[in-house]
């Protein structure tokens, strides 16, 4: 169970309760943080879409970054989550989409600052090398941080330029 009680702003709740759709994925590596992340989000947001996978059995961790990140390259979801053991493998399937901006977050700060400055749509996680309290805090604020635009724009633009 989780150690810890993460509180979110009445401004907070009130904004992923009414519209936060979120797919999540992972790998058998990322299974277990990705159940606690599972339970803890569908208390707070509108919608999860969980893509797998369903147990700690070896699977191919790019199965399940395309699903997720087919799901919101066709507007069915808002922001993802991956996890697999080291974060690594599950990010690159995922920037291999042409409408996705994964993240690989292991701190509450780079979470925050892939939302805000680099407009990310998915967050990886590693597994493997991150405790469920520090998870959930890179969760809570990838969800409920908004991207910042402005000096911001011209670089992510950059991004879809070479895609």
């Amino acid at each position: 169970m989780l150690k810890k009680v993460y509180p979110l702003t009445i401004k907070e709740v009130i904004m992923i309760k009414n519209k936060l759709r979120i797919s999540i994925g992972c790998d058998h590596g990322g299974y277990e943080l990705k159940e606690y992340i599972k339970d803890y989000l569908e208390t707070k947001v509108s919608e999860v879409t969980d893509f797998g996978c369903y147990s700690d059995e070896s699977v191919d961790y790019p199965d399940y970054a395309h699903k997720t990140c087919s799901n919101i390259e066709d507007n069915l979801s808002d922001l993802g989550i991956l996890v697999c053991g080291s974060g690594n493998g599950i990010n690159m399937a995922a920037n291999s989409h042409s409408g996705i901006r994964s993240a690989l977050c292991w701190k509450p700060e780079i979470a925050s600052l892939a939302r805000q400055h680099n407009n990310a749509n998915i967050m990886a996680l590693p597994g493997r090398f991150i405790d469920v309290d520090t998870a959930i805090e890179c969760v809570i604020n990838f969800i409920t941080k908004e991207y910042e635009g402005g000096r911001h724009e011209q670089r992510v633009n950059k991004i879809k330029e070479r895609l």
